[in-house]
């Protein structure tokens, strides 16, 4: 019996002597790298190396309904452009009333990223049940929680420019 296992030792050994070469495992075994882009951090470690977020000015002008679909904006440039400096991958979104969402990007969270997120909540709301259908803006307090942005919101868009002709009107009268 002994030499049986002897036997089965050496045939063992053998086997494992032929295996292919190590590189070629590493190809079957392979997983993709994470498709996040340079520069795009993520918000844990900012908070750790104590780096503060700027917000793109632009969320303040869109004047965006919240249960309108972002596409509908006209400043398409806007959308594109990153919601905070740096570039992060997931920013939550605080609502005054206690509502989260979260807006993900892996190449860096953009503006319509965040506008998606809260549209995905608001898409099935009237306009008269929002008490606050407009975005306003975004409000980064890190001494609330530096890994979110408070939502502020509005009762209605900025007015048109029609003010203007009226004061034309009244200098010719004169």
């Amino acid at each position: 019996m002994s030499a049986e296992t002897s036997d089965l030792t050496k045939v063992d050994s053998a086997v494992s002597g032929l295996s292919s070469s190590p590189t070629e495992e590493k190809k079957i075994g392979h997983r993709r790298a994470s498709s996040s882009a340079a520069g795009v951090y993520n918000i844990n470690d900012l908070e750790k190396e104590g780096k503060e977020l700027q917000i793109a000015k632009e969320t303040q002008k869109l004047n965006w309904k919240l249960n309108t679909s972002p596409a509908t904006l006209d400043d398409k440039e806007a959308l594109k452009k990153f919601l905070t400096t740096p570039p992060v991958k997931k920013i939550d979104l605080h609502f005054p009333l206690g509502l989260e969402v979260t807006a993900r990007n892996l190449k860096g969270v953009t503006i319509k990223d965040a506008l998606d997120a809260i549209h995905k909540q608001f898409k099935k709301k009237a306009d008269d049940e929002l008490e606050l259908p407009v975005l306003a803006g975004f409000e980064w307090d890190k001494e609330e929680s530096w890994t979110r942005l408070v939502v502020h919101q509005k009762k209605e868009g900025a007015p048109s420019g029609a003010g203007k002709k009226k004061n034309k009107k009244d200098t010719f009268d004169d």
